[in-house]
């Protein structure tokens, strides 16, 4: 008896260290990052998300004891000043359409939402070169983002079609005759309808030569790819102004963004006393609480500063040798180590600019500027490089800093909710509805939405990038000495309106091609 239960209690010491053997074995393949080395596979996740100290320490601690000044906030916010120079768009007795369509124009836009924004607008102008009729662009999926958003989806389709009747026309599907010129059916081999080595800046005359008798003989042409294909110069200044006519007239966004965008710009105009994404009815609120309490003014920031953007700059933010080999390794893997800056120490590319703001250096700069810890921020960003650790210490400097997750419920964001082009649409909308904006780095989004203020007369700032690079860089800079580098390397980049010059980007500098000085 003594022996079969020693022999069962063998049994059963055998058979738990053989599952313990077993779970030893397996466990690595459920686990696998929890095995692998830190310094080899994994420092992009162990750098992007435990992000560094303060890199500007002595200028952060004055910051959060900044004293506010009465008179300078005044100024900050005081309206820009007419400058002088008002939209136009054209004469008001323009030419009819001609009677006859010489066929179909099709486009297809890569891009995020304001590189599709800007090849829509150089779409109409090129239909009107040719006179083509414009079939409603097609948007490509976007390989960061994976956003399948459609035209439709974005924009408001019988609004640009109306506002833009008299100019040119356009479909929103071909006929049934044409139904075969289709995304799939060019993917698929050589199509003799398809234009696929359209020149970057095209200029009206290569259309004409080599667009137009494919339309010409097949009724149909389609362009692909079609971002950036149109020249800013040597254009008559109909087509210059149609452009414009596009981008800040025909182009506004479905309602349901716009009614969000709204909503996000009441709340910041008028906050809740308490909690804030209380009420998923929007539209009752924006109507029926203005009045009870004057409206505060407030500042969009546009903080470009994700992944994309801080790997292809090839600068240091801080993270030590684990960053860098994990901000490399992306680079390598999304553009083969083509990136100019990689050829530059982080101190020549810091003091020529060439580096983008981070959260902390932003903020160091709008607290230079003299907006205080009362200042209502709105942060429009899709994704930002080290997520709200980083974004941590501009939040310490701007405890009211808000944004569309803050500001709106999940059910009012249901329906923009992983949809990248949708986000940046409602982002869009309360940038042209506040008090200031600034964009952290240039970008499509700071062309456009600089562009469309001009073009309104609004208040921007643009970021002293070589200067701010070169303040960063001293280490032994006071906050007084800082401040005062700020301000006056400020004073006239604030919307003072810029006359475009020879290949610059007529959205982005509208005048003179679309406004005239009064």
């Amino acid at each position: 008896m003594m022996r079969l239960n020693y022999q069962r209690h063998c049994y059963q010491l055998l058979r738990r260290k053989a599952m313990c053997g077993l779970f030893v074995l397996i466990f690595p393949l459920i686990f696998p990052c929890l095995f692998t080395p830190f310094t080899h596979a994994s420092p992009s996740t162990f750098s992007e998300w435990n992000v560094p100290k303060p890199r500007h320490l002595r200028l952060l601690r004055s910051a959060l004891q900044r004293e506010r000044l009465t008179g300078e906030q005044s100024d900050l916010w005081a309206p820009l000043a007419d400058q002088g120079w008002r939209p136009y768009l054209g004469s008001v007795n323009a030419p009819s359409l001609p009677q006859k369509s010489e066929g179909y124009l099709q486009v297809f836009l890569d891009g995020g939402l304001n590189q599709q924004r800007m090849g829509i607008c150089d779409a109409v102008a090129v239909a009107k070169i040719l006179n083509a009729t414009l079939v409603i662009p097609h948007l490509e999926v976007n390989p960061v983002w994976q956003d399948s958003s459609s035209f439709m989806d974005i924009f408001d389709v019988d609004h640009f079609m109306n506002v833009l009747k008299d100019d040119i026309p356009i479909i929103k599907e071909l006929p049934d005759e044409f139904s075969w010129s289709t995304r799939e059916y060019y993917a698929t081999a050589i199509r003799g309808t398809r234009i696929k080595r359209a020149p970057v800046h095209a200029s009206a005359n290569w259309y004409l030569e080599n667009v137009f008798p494919v339309l010409q003989s097949n009724g149909i042409a389609a362009i692909s790819p079609f971002s950036h294909r149109l020249s800013f110069d040597n254009l008559p200044s109909e087509i210059q102004q149609l452009r414009c006519k596009v981008n800040f007239k025909a182009l506004v966004f479905v309602p349901h963004i716009r009614a969000l965008g709204d909503a996000l710009v009441h709340r910041l105009r008028y906050p809740p006393g308490q909690s804030q994404a209380s009420s998923t009815d929007y539209l009752r609120e924006t109507t029926d609480q203005n009045g009870k309490q004057n409206p505060q003014k407030f500042v969009v920031l546009h903080l470009r500063f994700d992944k994309d953007m801080a790997a292809h700059s090839a600068c240091d933010f801080g993270g030590g040798k684990a960053e860098k080999l994990a901000l490399a390794k992306y680079r390598q893997t999304i553009w083969q180590g083509r990136v100019l800056n990689s050829q530059f120490t982080d101190k020549e590319l810091r003091s020529q600019g060439r580096c983008p703001l981070t959260p902390e250096e932003v903020g160091l700069l709008l607290a230079a500027l003299g907006f205080d810890n009362n200042t209502r921020l709105y942060l429009a960003s899709h994704k930002v490089y080290g997520g709200e650790a980083r974004i941590s210490t501009l939040r310490n400097l701007f405890p009211l800093m808000e944004d569309k997750k803050s500001l709106a419920s999940s059910a009012e964001r249901v329906h923009i909710k992983g949809k990248a082009s949708l986000l940046a649409a409602v982002d869009y909308h309360v940038g042209m509805h506040s008090d200031i904006f600034v964009s952290a780095s240039p970008g499509n989004m700071h062309n456009a939405l600089v562009g469309h203020r001009t073009f309104e007369n609004m208040k921007t700032i643009r970021p002293n990038m070589v200067l701010l690079g070169q303040l960063f860089l001293n280490k032994n800079i006071s906050w007084s000495q800082f401040r005062q580098a700020v301000v006056e390397g400020h004073q006239n980049r604030q919307g003072q309106l810029r006359l475009r010059k020879p290949k610059q980007s007529i959205y982005t500098y509208p005048a003179p091609d679309c406004m005239c000085h009064a």
